[in-house]
């Protein structure tokens, strides 16, 4: 079995797997970073959103042979202490009900941050384009990203 080294919020790994094993599935089986969770299996819900080099990514399509010697970043990576200024915003504005699509939408979120420090609605709606909230919270998504980039959102 096929040994594959990469990083994970700031963590070194090491995992023998198959190549083609999803990246939700290490993280969540192997590494045990349940943060990430499993939505629909084929990458169109966006619950499985990871960054892998500052790259949005849907891990449960991302074989594991893709991020070998790179740097993934998960919900966990976020903050430990819930406080990175989105998930404050979130927080603040209430945005969770059911919660299972919101790592996902939050990982999204920072990238988007990163590129756009004060993203227009329209950007907002591109960068989670693709993420499904089944409890239908978008505005209050597009409300607590606003927030926290008003708040200065790394």
């Amino acid at each position: 079995m096929p040994s594959y080294s990469f990083t994970v919020n700031g963590e070194p790994h090491t995992v023998e797997t198959s190549p083609d094993t999803p990246l939700l599935w290490v993280l969540r089986d192997m590494l045990h970073l349940t943060g990430t969770k499993y939505g629909c299996g084929v990458g169109e819900c966006g619950t499985c959103t990871c960054i892998v080099e500052n790259e949005v990514v849907r891990s449960c399509v991302t074989p594991i042979m893709h991020v070998a010697r790179r740097s993934v970043t998960t919900i966990e990576g976020l903050s430990q202490d819930l406080e990175h200024p989105l998930q404050r915003a979130w927080i603040e504005e209430d945005v969770s009900q059911c919660g299972y699509c919101q790592p996902g939408m939050l990982m999204s979120a920072a990238t988007l941050l990163r590129r756009h420090p004060m993203p227009t609605d329209e950007q907002i709606d591109e960068a989670l384009e693709g993420h499904v909230c089944r409890c239908g919270t978008y505005q209050r998504i597009r409300r607590a990203i606003h927030r926290a980039a008003e708040g200065g959102a790394p």
